[in-house]
């Protein structure tokens, strides 16, 4: 294809030809400035149009093959499109090329505009799609941030411990072991919740955990499994939910943490548990002997 001589150029003429013989590019732009000079009057003189920037720079492409030579020429013009016509109508003239007779038939007369126009679409749609996909979040995307956002909000402080807001109002409370915890059980929904908050357990605890139903959630971990001895020793438990054994209540799912939640046991169920898990051990040893 030529390369455009100007950024106004608006159409691109394409036209066949074919020679007897063995031709050259030089012979074929000379056939084409010769044999149209004077046809078309000064105006559409092909040199002169050059000159001034309305035709480009003629191209050709070619190729020989059993001493014929065959190929397309390209024109590019910012004239209108009657006069483009007439230009290329001109071609068709051409009888000789060089020393060799020859024939030029129009193959056509481009809108490069339209094709501009085409590859501007296509662009846009490809930049487009690129933005929906990469740009703009889904909106159950912008819907989970926003809760996320609020729910998180609503942390707030009870005797300097990280709580829910539902924490005065809610007869049963859930005693967690770090504001993270908190966070995360409010992500999921849970307001009445209260992180202990350190390794010491705060006298404001053991207060709530005696006017209040209440479950202690706890890692699932040796650190948890302490948290849960102390507990005990000096607070009123009511239910113990353990996290999934090596996680952290901060990394469960909102179905892990309604899972754990539902599967809680009673303290009383608790206490018994050494002594059921020793018994099973001692009838299962008793059987193998």
């Amino acid at each position: 294809m030529a390369k455009l001589a100007q950024s106004t150029i608006k159409y691109l003429i394409e036209a066949e030809f074919s020679a007897d013989g063995i031709i050259e590019k030089p012979d074929i732009i000379g056939a084409i400035f010769g044999q149209t000079e004077g046809l078309l009057g000064q105006d559409l003189d092909l040199r002169e149009l050059q000159r001034t920037g309305r035709i480009g720079r003629i191209d050709v492409d070619l190729k020989t093959d059993n001493g014929t030579t065959i190929g397309k020429i390209f024109v590019p013009s910012s004239l209108d499109i009657s006069e483009t016509s007439l230009i290329a109508a001109s071609f068709e003239i051409i009888e000789r090329i060089g020393p060799c007779a020859a024939s030029v038939k129009i193959d056509s007369v481009k809108d490069v505009r339209a094709i501009k126009r085409e590859f501007v679409i296509s662009r846009a749609k490809d930049i487009l799609q690129k933005l929906m996909e990469e740009e703009i979040p889904a909106t159950s995307i912008l819907i989970d941030t926003i809760r996320d956002t609020v729910k998180t909000a609503q942390i707030q402080e009870y005797n300097g411990l990280p709580a829910g807001p539902a924490i005065d109002e809610s007869d049963e409370v859930i005693v967690v072991e770090g504001r993270a915890d908190v966070l995360t059980l409010l992500k999921n929904g849970i307001r009445n919740v209260i992180a202990i908050g350190g390794a010491v357990i705060p006298k404001a605890i053991t207060s709530l955990t005696k006017e209040k139903l209440t479950t202690l959630f706890v890692d699932g971990d040796r650190g948890g499994e302490l948290i849960i001895k102390e507990m005990m020793q000096i607070a009123e438990l009511d239910f113990i939910s353990k996290a999934p054994s090596g996680k952290e209540v901060e990394e469960l799912s909102k179905k892990e943490i309604f899972k754990a939640l539902r599967e809680k046991i009673s303290i009383e169920q608790y206490k018994t548990e050494p002594k059921t898990k020793e018994l099973k051990e001692f009838i299962a040893s008793e059987t193998n002997q």
